[in-house]
C-alpha cells in the first residue's frame, strides 16, 4: 500500500488513481472515517479523466494511529507533505466536515501553483463551537458528549452516528442503507482512539475564519440545510461572507452525509465547477 512519511514519522496512507498527467482532484474525508468515504466520488471522477487522490488523515484508517499531532496545524502539514511528495500542480481539493476545514487550513497556507480550486462541503468553517463571538454555535457540552460516547463505549457510538443524523435515516420516510452504516463503522474502528477523540477538538474549537480569508482560490460552499451535524446557518452562508471568491450551493433537505446519500447530485455540481 503506498504511504509517505512525514517529518515525525507518522505514515500517511493515501490512493491516487489515474493519469499522471491528468488534473489531480484530492479528497480529504471526515471524522472518523477514512478515503474510502470518497469512493463514489474517486470513481466517478476517475471516468471523467481526472487523478483522484485520497489519503487517510494521521490516526484515522490505514495511516500511523498517532497519540499527538492530531490537530489543524499538524493535519494541514501532513496534506503538504503528500503533495509535495506527489508534486501535485493545479490541484483541486474537497472536503467534507473536518476534512473541508482541513481544506481551508491547507489551502490558506500551500505553495503557489499547488492549489486551483477548492470545495467545502458540510464544512465545520468558521467555527463549530459557540462563544461570545459564535453565538449560533453549538455547546462545548454537545463535544464533551462526543468524547464522554466514544471513551464509554466507542463501538456502539460507531453505529449510533451514522444509524442516525449522518445520513438522515433518523428522519421519517429515510431511505436506510445497512451497508452504508456498516461502512461507517468499518471505517471509524479501523482508526485510533486517541486520535479520533483529540480530532474533537481540532474540527469544533478551531476557528478558521483568518483561513477562509486568506483563500483567494475560488471555492465551491456545499451544504444541505437538513445537516445535523454541522448545522446549516452557522456554517455555510458565514463561510461565503469571509471568502474572497466563494459560491454558495445550498441542498434542500439533504443530511450531513449527502455525498453518500445523494452522489448524483453532488457529483454533477461538482463536475460543474471543476469545468467552469
Amino acid at each position: 500500500m503506498p504511504f509517505i512519511k512525514t517529518t515525525d514519522g507518522t505514515e500517511i496512507f493515501y490512493k491516487d488513481w489515474g493519469p499522471a498527467t491528468a488534473q489531480p482532484v484530492v479528497f480529504h474525508h471526515g471524522w472518523p472515517l477514512s478515503a474510502d468515504d470518497w469512493d463514489a466520488q474517486m470513481m466517478f471522477f476517475l471516468d471523467k479523466g481526472y487523478r483522484v487522490i485520497a489519503h487517510d488523515r494521521r490516526g484515522h484508517g490505514r495511516s500511523s494511529q498517532t497519540w499527538q499531532g492530531n490537530e489543524m496545524d499538524t493535519y494541514a502539514a501532513d496534506v503538504a507533505a503528500l503533495t509535495d511528495a506527489l508534486d501535485l500542480k493545479n490541484a483541486i481539493h474537497v472536503g467534507h466536515s473536518t476534512g473541508g476545514g482541513e481544506v481551508a487550513h491547507y489551502v490558506a497556507r500551500a505553495k503557489p501553483g499547488r492549489v486551483a480550486k477548492a470545495v467545502l462541503i458540510g464544512a465545520v468553517p468558521p467555527i463549530m463551537v459557540k462563544s461570545d463571538k459564535n453565538p449560533g454555535g453549538l455547546p462545548l457540552a454537545v463535544f464533551d458528549g462526543f468524547r464522554a460516547a466514544l471513551v464509554a463505549n466507542r463501538a456502539q457510538f460507531f453505529l449510533d452516528v451514522p444509524t442516525g443524523p449522518f445520513y438522515g435515516f433518523n428522519r421519517p420516510g429515510a431511505k436506510v442503507s445497512q451497508g452504508v452504516i456498516e461502512n461507517w463503522w468499518r471505517q471509524g474502528m479501523m482508526g485510533g482512539a486517541k486520535a479520533h477523540y483529540d480530532c474533537i477538538k481540532a474540527f469544533s474549537e478551531t476557528d478558521f475564519t483568518e483561513d477562509l480569508q486568506r483563500i483567494s482560490v475560488p471555492t465551491l460552499v456545499m451544504h444541505g440545510d437538513d445537516d445535523q451535524i454541522v448545522p446549516y446557518a452557522d456554517s455555510a452562508p458565514l463561510s461565503v461572507k469571509l471568502l474572497k471568491h466563494g459560491i454558495l450551493k445550498t441542498y434542500a433537505g439533504l443530511p450531513h452525509g449527502m455525498c453518500t446519500t445523494h452522489p448524483d447530485v453532488i457529483n454533477a455540481d461538482l463536475l460543474e465547477f471543476f469545468l467552469d
